[in-house]
C-alpha cells in the first residue's frame, strides 16, 4: 500500500514540474526557483519564508508556485535547522557575551534583555544561513539544472526560449 501511495506521490509531482516547464520557464530558471525556494525556505526564523518567497517570485519573475512549493518542502527542516544555525552564528560571529541562554537565566532575567538576547541569536542564526546559502543555491542550481535537463517536457520548454 506504501509503494502505491508512493508511486502516485511521484507521478503527481512528474506532472506538476511538467505543467511548470510547459508554462514557458526554462529548466535554468525552474532549477533557481526551487534551489531559492528551498534556501529561504530554511531561514532560521519563523514566519519570514513564505513572505520572502512570495517577493523574490514577483520581483524576478520566477515561477510563484513552484518556489513555495520547495519553501513549504523544507518547513520541516528549518525546524531543525534554527538551534545548529544558531550555535554556528554564535561561532563564527560572536557580537558580544557568547553565553548560551540557559533555562534558569531565562527566568531571572528582564523582559527586555530576554528579547535583546533572542534577537541577537537570531541575527546570528541569519548571518550563519547567509554563508551557506547562497554556495548552496549555487550548487543546488546546477544540479537541479541538469536532472531537469533530462525531463522531457524541459527540454521542450528549453527549446522555446
Amino acid at each position: 500500500m506504501a509503494k502505491s501511495t508512493r508511486a502516485k506521490s511521484i507521478r503527481s509531482l512528474k506532472r506538476k514540474v511538467t505543467v511548470w516547464l510547459r508554462q514557458g520557464i526554462s529548466p535554468q530558471q525552474l532549477a533557481l526557483t526551487l534551489a531559492l525556494g528551498f534556501a529561504i525556505g530554511c531561514i532560521p526564523v519563523v514566519g519570514i519564508p513564505t513572505v520572502l518567497c512570495a517577493l523574490l517570485a514577483l520581483t524576478l519573475k520566477l515561477n510563484l508556485p513552484a518556489i513555495q512549493a520547495a519553501n513549504y518542502a523544507v518547513m520541516p527542516l528549518q525546524m531543525v535547522l534554527i538551534v545548529p544555525f544558531a550555535h554556528l552564528g554564535g561561532r563564527l560571529f560572536s557580537f558580544g557575551s557568547g553565553h548560551a541562554i540557559k533555562a534558569e537565566t531565562l527566568l531571572h532575567t528582564s523582559p527586555l534583555a530576554l528579547v535583546s538576547r533572542l534577537g541577537g541569536l537570531a541575527g546570528q542564526a541569519l548571518l550563519a544561513w547567509l554563508v551557506i546559502a547562497i554556495p548552496a543555491v549555487a550548487l543546488m542550481t546546477v544540479t537541479l539544472t541538469a536532472v531537469l535537463r533530462r525531463i522531457p517536457a524541459a527540454v521542450a520548454a528549453d527549446s522555446v526560449d
